[in-house]
């Protein structure tokens, strides 16, 4: 009996093994069935999307170069040397060596040649800023650490980036030589020649393998258009200096002094302070007065100009990988959403778990959603940062010229100058830092904020709770006004009847004069209890108010988003604030027309020394009185600034007086 019985169970247990296994063959079936048409759905939709299938990216992938472009930069090194090599030995020193020291074989060349004047530099900017935007490719892969010539521990990376940075600027060193270089006619042939080898290897790199990995069709086109449109931008204006000093060098046209210590715009701008400011100012139109303003006395450096050029290129690769990164991870959350399904519709939406794997994948479903929307106004955002950092830059010049410091804090009124050198070589990187990592902050940001508002507005009426939303909505909506309401009331109850009446009627607000004494300090302590729940709220929204203008303003390193007196820890504000300085010292446009006097004045007075018998030449021109020119300059000075007469020490005398009379009526009428 216990045989038959252990045989029944042992025959029991087989049939439903068997049934088990047979319903697992047929949910392995059905499954098998699901995943090929969501796989044929997801291959159409992404055909559709211009996105590209597993099997497309597995063929680009497969694309192999004949150029490789990391090993091309090794390789470039060897033409740049040689071209800075002929550069320095056409460049003639100023300071010969002594005879006892080795250098004095070589004479007077090879001299030090500099690629790029940052602080003095105003012609040929958009030229300088092409040849920064040339080299964007290559900031990007130092940006993302992904270009290490080297293989060292990981305490040295720092230094084997160092050794990446400067071969990087040595490979891209010639196009910013030939351009600055006072040899036109050789620079102009190496220069172009080396930007035709730049060009060449670059198309025939895009023309090999045209596509790539994550984004599919012309994805290589996508990351080195910008490079591409710069180097011909340098064949074209490397072109344009050959036939300009070939023809300089025939004798059919004037050289032209390419860089004059004076600009014109920096005299124009002496000018306009020496005219006398008009009574009525002319009417500005809405561009003007919200946006921007041209100003003609006024030229960004070229150092600014690269900057913005080479951030708005390196903006937009860092955008275009980025959508690179998403287009993979939506991949991968697709297989998971799949395999949710899978295990949903096994579990015939029965399981204790398929509410929490439904809201899971919605959740990313709107998170896809909201990253690919917010990537248009984290864009737009970063660009305006771009143009209205240029516009507080020509503001906070202006500020300094005119001897206003109030804008800054009070530390940085005096700043140390070795810090502030250093400031000028760390702004232009820091700056591209800064909007490179701004952007991902605030698209972060954004999308953050985008999930909120699908979760608050959008999903519910979805799913048909739009009562439900508007009545919470409401009740929110109007907590937060009885708060603020009650805060309004206690500023109104305040200056109605705890504070004495206006002193005059010209008085814009009462005076800070405590009045019914006894009924305030019970309103203080009915009221004490009460703000102390307030104060929490109060708090949280100050934390919350931070953090939104902090991630927010944190591409602007034109502006602190520290505290009073911490504002010397924001290393970017410092490099910004270092960096203004030395423009304001070395750029600015009375001391650069003082100098510029004092040079010509001295020149051609040892020009007339030079000449024998010097004193006896009748072209000198007529005799002028020193005295006689400097009080006709500053009776001009003193009619143009009218508030200067009354500073004026007075002689006595009636002439004096008389004098200073004229002057005010003159300045009046």
């Amino acid at each position: 009996m216990f045989a038959f019985s252990f045989g029944c169970c042992e025959e029991n247990w087989a049939e439903r093994q068997n049934t088990r296994s047979s319903h697992q063959e047929a949910r392995e079936a059905q499954r098998t069935i699901q995943r090929s048409k969501l796989s044929t759905r997801s291959a159409g939709f992404s055909t559709k999307m211009l996105f590209p299938t597993a099997r497309t990216r597995q063929l680009n992938g497969t694309c192999a170069s004949s150029v490789d472009m990391e090993l091309f930069l090794h390789y470039s090194l060897i033409p740049s040397l040689v071209i800075i090599l002929v550069l320095s030995f056409l460049q003639r020193r100023e300071h010969h060596r002594q005879r006892d020291d080795t250098s004095y074989l070589l004479g007077n060349h090879f001299g030090l040649i500099i690629p790029l004047d940052f602080v003095g530099t105003f012609s040929n900017r958009w030229s300088y800023g092409v040849a920064f935007g040339a080299t964007a490719n290559k900031v990007m892969f130092l940006f993302s650490e992904g270009y290490q010539p080297l293989q060292v521990p990981q305490w040295a990376q720092a230094f084997v980036l160092l050794i990446g940075g400067i071969e990087v600027g040595l490979c891209h060193f010639p196009f910013f030589a030939c351009l600055s270089s006072e040899f036109r006619l050789v620079s102009s042939v190496l220069g172009f020649s080396y930007s035709l080898i730049w060009f060449a290897v670059t198309m025939l790199y895009i023309i090999e393998c045209p596509h790539g990995e994550f984004v599919g069709r012309y994805e290589t086109i996508m990351f080195y258009w910008p490079s591409l449109l710069c180097l011909a931008f340098l064949l074209g204006r490397f072109l344009h200096m050959f036939v300009k000093s070939l023809r300089v060098h025939l004798g059919w046209e004037l050289q032209i002094e390419e860089k004059p210590f004076l600009e014109v715009h920096q005299a124009e701008h002496v000018k306009q302070l020496l005219r006398k400011c008009p009574l009525q100012e002319r009417e500005k139109s809405w561009f003007q007065t919200r946006i921007y303003e041209w100003d003609s006395c006024f030229q960004f450096p070229s150092r600014m100009i690269g900057t913005t050029v080479l951030a708005f290129i390196c903006l937009y690769l860092f955008i275009v990988i980025e959508f690179c990164v998403f287009v993979y991870v939506r991949d991968e959350l697709d297989v998971f959403e799949r395999e949710l399904e899978d295990y949903i519709s096994s579990m015939n939406q029965t399981g204790t778990l398929t509410p929490v794997l439904l809201q899971v994948k919605e959740l990313i479903n709107v998170t896809k959603g909201v990253w690919l929307v917010t990537i248009l106004p984290a864009s737009l955002t970063c660009v305006s940062y771009l143009f209205h950092i240029l516009a507080c830059y020509r503001k906070h010049m202006k500020r300094l010229w005119a001897g206003d410091k109030q804008f800054l804090p009070l530390k940085f009124h005096s700043p140390s100058s070795s810090e502030s050198v250093v400031a000028i070589a760390r702004y232009s990187g820091w700056q591209i830092a800064y909007i490179l990592w701004g952007y991902l902050i605030i698209h972060v940001m954004q999308s953050l904020c985008g999930v909120v508002i699908m979760y608050s507005l959008v999903l519910p009426v979805i799913h048909n709770q739009a009562m439900a939303m508007l009545r919470g909505l409401g009740i929110g909506t109007l907590t937060i006004s009885i708060v603020l309401g009650l805060m309004v009331m206690q500023v109104w109850i305040a200056a109605s009847f705890f504070l004495q009446p206006k002193m005059g009627p010209a008085d814009k607000q009462k005076p800070l004069a405590l009045n019914n004494r006894r009924a305030f300090h019970n309103f203080n302590y009915f009221l004490f209890f009460y703000n102390v729940l307030l104060g929490l709220g109060a708090c949280l929204s100050r934390l919350l108010i931070s953090c939104i203008l902090g991630t927010w303003l944190i591409a602007r390193i034109d502006r602190t988003i520290l505290q009073s007196g911490y504002e010397g820890a924001d290393l970017g504000f410092s490099a910004w604030i270092g960096m203004l300085y030395v423009d304001h010292y070395h750029a600015n446009p009375v001391l650069v027309s003082f100098c510029h006097i004092l040079i010509t004045s001295h020149r051609e007075r040892r020009q007339q020394q030079a000449i024998k018998y010097w004193y006896l030449n009748p072209s000198a021109g007529p005799r002028i009185s020193v005295r006689s020119r400097t009080r006709w300059l500053l009776l001009q000075t003193l009619i143009n600034n009218p508030g200067l007469i009354k500073l004026r020490k007075s002689r006595s005398g009636h002439s004096s007086q008389e004098f200073t009379q004229i002057l005010l009526t003159c300045s009046e009428s």
